[in-house]
């Protein structure tokens, strides 16, 4: 999200003065040779080549959200102070199993020392803090307003900050209070900490749904990382993920990160031009109320395209489909997540190789648990003030800081996204896609070969024992036939 802000505020925003951009230091390595490091990503190209001395307006500030005062020098920490008009506040940790105390740590108190340095800024007139449409996930409906807290945010940072892990492992249950995760519950508390500086900041705050890779710029089907549904996507198309828990009529809502970023750039606006203090602003950036689309769809459409775009490696076919059922989801798990990968570790022990399928699958199970919560769940999202917003843009405006969901075509989108996962996260070049289709096709047969011969050895089971049951089932009606005789035989005899 970092990096397609910065690009977007550089191609598009000319009148930027400078761009600050909080980075934690790197042994040895200076903030020049950094910030060297972070234009040269392949999203900076367009830049690049036609306003190159933009990048000159970007200025690394050395410091950290987890360090006291943010960790900033005294020069730098003046320089923020007197010249910062604008503050988008997008540093957080998106592990959803992340210990309380570091996502306390990270979400909440790294948020109370972005405030505390906004609130000396001279001249700010937009405070964005970024959150999630996931915050409050005990509400049925999700409207564009503040929810109180579950518990008191300076408490909790407090109390984290002095109990040790086992006291908070064994309270951290009872503080979710049904919320499924540390993440969940960070952002709720965060968002109310912000609410508090009402009236001392300009403050607006957007929660957009899960997001995904760029649907056009900088480039289409760009993103980074393995989060959420692109690991999800990539596990998929290794065969390594073949049952997934998820109700398929539930809506799928996610924003591809360039409406997401162009959203919050709107809103950062939208902001400076409205000086009430006093009043917060709510965005909800989501798509499944204008632009629905069920996650069965998405897997339907997602495995054409990822039949005729393969990936170069795979363990195994791809061919995993979504459970709604939870117990026969849990039996796929066992028989096609479990089975399979200690077979191939017992295989890799025997040729003397390093086993990592088991531990593979663990990882990816635990992930699946996490997710499968919001994919088994239907969600509501209100998103009136966003929509209104796009409506008052102007005509220029809104072909820039394009976001509105209905634009979104999925079955182009996720072919450009699966060709960005394979592109710029695994870094197939579209050269290999024969080579790639190739290895499909081999798979595919061993596959069925397998099928096959499974499906032959259950009849060969099922006719084996049914021979002894119908065997064992003739006995006992024989004997039973014997003695019915010989009672009859007893009888006349007396």
């Amino acid at each position: 999200m970092g990096k397609i802000m910065v690009e977007k505020l550089l191609r598009d925003c000319g009148e930027v003065r400078c761009i600050y951009l909080l980075i934690r230091a790197k042994k040895g390595i200076d903030p020049a040779q950094r910030k060297e490091e972070y234009v040269k990503n392949i999203v900076f190209d367009q830049v690049r080549e036609q306003c190159g001395a933009r990048l000159d307006k970007i200025r690394l500030i050395r410091g950290d959200i987890l360090s006291e005062g943010l960790g900033l020098s005294e020069d730098d920490h003046r320089e923020l102070v007197e010249n910062v008009e604008m503050v988008f506040h997008c540093a957080a940790n998106v592990r959803f199993d992340q210990h309380i105390r570091q996502a306390v740590d990270i979400n909440l108190n790294g948020t109370i020392r972005v405030l505390t340095l906004a609130e000396k800024m001279r001249k700010l007139v937009s405070f964005v803090h970024v959150s999630t449409s996931y915050c409050q996930c005990n509400e049925a409906v999700l409207e564009e307003k503040h929810y109180p807290a579950p518990q008191n945010p300076e408490g909790i940072s407090k109390m984290v900050g002095l109990l040790d892990d086992d006291i908070l492992d064994l309270i951290t249950p009872r503080l979710l209070n049904n919320l499924p995760n540390t993440y969940a519950y960070t952002k709720a508390l965060t968002e109310d900490m912000v609410y508090q500086y009402r009236g001392k900041l300009p403050i607006a705050i957007a929660r957009p749904s899960i997001v995904t890779a760029a649907m056009r710029e900088p480039l289409p089907g760009w993103g980074e990382g393995t989060n959420g549904p692109t690991g999800l996507l990539i596990g998929a198309g290794r065969g390594v993920i073949r049952s997934m828990h998820c109700n398929g009529e539930y809506l799928a809502d996610f924003m591809p990160v360039d409406l997401t970023m162009n959203a919050i750039i709107a809103i950062g606006t939208e902001r400076m031009r409205d000086p009430r203090k006093e009043e917060v602003m709510y965005y909800n950036l989501t798509s499944s109320a204008d632009n629905p689309i069920s996650w069965g769809e998405v897997l339907e459409m997602g495995r054409s395209v990822l039949n005729d775009n393969p990936f170069c490696f795979a363990l195994w076919y791809p061919d995993g489909s979504i459970k709604s059922n939870y117990l026969y989801h849990l039996l796929c798990v066992i028989f096609f997540h479990y089975l399979p990968a200690y077979l191939i570790d017992f295989l890799l022990v025997l040729l003397r190789r390093k086993p990592f399928l088991v531990k593979v699958q663990k990882r990816i199970s635990a992930g699946l648990t996490i997710l499968q919560y919001y994919t088994t769940k239907e969600w509501i999202f209100r998103c009136e003030n966003a929509k209104s917003l796009y409506r008052r843009l102007s005509h220029d405006d809104r072909k820039r800081f394009y976001f509105d969901v209905t634009e979104i075509n999925y079955q182009t989108y996720l072919y450009d996204f699966i060709l960005g996962a394979r592109q710029y996260i695994l870094k197939e070049a579209p050269e290999t896609l024969p080579q790639a289709r190739k290895l499909l096709r081999k798979l595919y047969i061993m596959d069925k070969i397998v099928q096959i011969a499974l499906y032959v050895f259950g009849l060969w089971l099922f006719w084996t024992y049914l021979e002894l049951i119908t065997g064992s089932i003739q006995f006992v009606f024989d004997t039973a036939i014997v003695g019915l005789r010989g009672s009859t035989t007893v009888r006349q005899g007396l």
